[in-house]
């Protein structure tokens, strides 16, 4: 998930706050075995490779994610972290799978397509061949005027923006020295704007099950994605049973949308064939985190926290490589390189994989309740003054470039003083701005400091985001060894430091934004 809320903290006064910085007297012979360990030791693309080729797309309680997930528990369990097991966060619903997908163009000639179907819809019952039509929109008004003459046919409606973007701009960049200095706030939304995509999602789905009654075949979408064949595929829904009419909903790459809609708009009959199957699983419908510890060794202090994670699930065209396995290889190897150096940590390391990310940050939110607090309300609970911060990792394979504060000014000084000794690693940049719709923003809710780390763009928004693109593959091996060097060295401070991390002032009760979703 890549949006963002709104800042619902004041800053006034953080200026103020102190910031001190004690650190034991090895603290540098610390950090350099950190980054020798991270840097010519590394498993992370062990990991990533059992996150992705082994355990498949990990989309919220299907069997790929509960791959993961167990994969993940037994793993962290074998490193030696304490209590590493599966904590259920609450009622997500149905999983689904796709178990056969096929979608060709058979007439005016035959050509293999490139397509997916939506998440938690259903597919075709077997093979079936089936005329396209082309409506001007995808409106109730506009699919009853049209009545019978959908029975059985293929919907998609008219794509105005009919042209691809061009080429010549490379898929991946590297942030520069001057973008750095002038980044702003990213993936930012409000509530307005939230509220407005879901009421147009909600138009969409009300058209759907309309189709549905006039007995249509199926619907096709142009993918959200429109470079080279990647098709983006997710869905308007959770698992709620019910929530999908009996319905296939497909996304087709771009490219072949666009030679369909011609051929039809030219009154060439197009017919495709489709075998598309999917599987809903109902065995368990809670949803689950991986949770596990390296235990506080200081009597007075490890009673206190410091998280990490990312989030394990992911959309499913792809193996959810650069969103979010990446993310959760460098905080599994982050926590391997503690137990291989034999770190000891005063106060407790907790890491965190979270599911029901893609759906609205449903595990780290539901966890948040279950011990911090509620967002809603803001009464707290005592665990959520423990802790001393959170840091996420989910922006993609890009190395770390810096650290967004989130609008903490008090931690800017130390956040520098830790970056240090990766500049010549690219790692240099402490912002006040903010990022979000991810899991640290659960935690910002409740009033915790957490910190998502910039990383360098690359591919992520222009191929491999929610797209069938995002394989193994599209994995840069040596800036996720970078990151978990610089992810374990704010880990290793932050739990070693005298004084939990200054905090912001609380956030205001108010609606919890992701709600909308559902």
């Amino acid at each position: 998930m890549k949006k963002n809320l709104l800042l619902i903290a004041c800053l006034a006064g953080l200026s103020n706050l102190p910031a001190r910085s004690q650190q034991p007297a090895d603290d540098t012979s610390v950090i350099s075995r950190i980054r020798q360990e991270a840097l010519d030791h590394s498993q992370v693309m062990h990991i990533a490779h059992y996150l992705t080729d082994v355990a498949g797309s990990r989309l919220t309680n299907s069997p790929g994610y509960e791959r993961a997930s167990r994969w993940a528990v037994k793993t962290l369990a074998g490193w030696g972290l304490r209590d590493a097991h599966l904590e259920a966060w609450g009622r997500f619903g149905q999983g689904w799978s796709i178990e056969h997908c096929s979608i060709a163009m058979a007439a005016p000639y035959y050509m293999p397509l490139i397509g997916y179907p939506f998440a938690w819809t259903r597919g075709t019952s077997g093979p079936i061949t089936a005329q396209v039509v082309l409506v001007g929109d995808l409106q109730v008004d506009s699919i009853r005027k049209l009545g019978a003459v959908l029975k059985g046919k293929l919907v998609m409606t008219r794509k105005n923006n009919a042209e691809l973007p061009s080429a010549f701009k490379a898929f991946a960049e590297r942030y520069s020295d001057s973008a750095l200095a002038h980044l702003g706030d990213t993936y930012m939304i409000g509530k307005e704007e939230l509220s407005g995509m879901m009421g147009l999602i909600d138009q969409w789905r009300r058209a759907i099950r309309l189709l549905q009654q006039l007995g249509a075949a199926g619907v096709l979408y142009s993918s959200a994605s429109d470079r080279d064949g990647t098709v983006s595929a997710s869905a308007w829904f959770t698992g709620t049973k019910g929530a999908w009419p009996d319905l296939p909903v497909l996304a087709l790459a771009r490219e072949h949308y666009l030679m369909i809609q011609r051929l039809v708009a030219d009154s060439q009959p197009v017919r495709l064939q489709l075998n598309v199957q999917t599987r809903f699983w109902d065995k368990d419908p809670n949803g689950y985190n991986v949770i596990a510890e390296i235990p506080g060794t200081d009597p007075t202090l490890k009673s206190q926290l410091v998280m990490l994670g990312g989030h394990l699930d992911s959309w499913y065209a792809g193996t959810g490589a650069t969103d979010n396995a990446a993310g959760c290889a460098v905080m599994m190897e982050v926590v391997r390189i503690f137990q291989a150096l034999h770190l000891s940590p005063r106060r407790t390391i907790r890491i965190a994989l979270w599911s029901g990310e893609e759906q609205g940050l449903l595990g780290s939110h539901g966890y948040a309740l279950r011990h911090f607090g509620d967002p809603v309300t803001m009464k707290l609970l005592p665990e959520q003054a423990r802790v001393s911060a959170y840091y996420n990792l989910d922006n993609g394979s890009g190395r770390i470039r810096g650290i967004f504060t989130q609008g903490n000014q008090a931690v800017v000084p130390l956040f520098r003083q830790w970056l240090a000794p990766f500049a010549d690693l690219g790692a240099s940049t402490v912002t006040t701005a903010n990022t979000g719709s991810t899991d640290h923003f659960t935690f910002d809710a409740v009033g915790i400091p957490a910190f998502q780390f910039i990383q360098d763009p690359l591919e992520y928004e222009t191929r491999t985001h929610h797209t069938n693109m995002d394989t193994y593959d599209h994995l840069q091996a040596d800036d996720l060894k970078q990151a978990a060097a610089v992810v374990a060295a704010f880990v290793y401070h932050t739990a070693m430091q005298d004084d939990l991390l200054p905090r912001k002032p609380l956030p205001q009760p108010g609606p919890w934004l992701f709600d909308l979703f559902h």
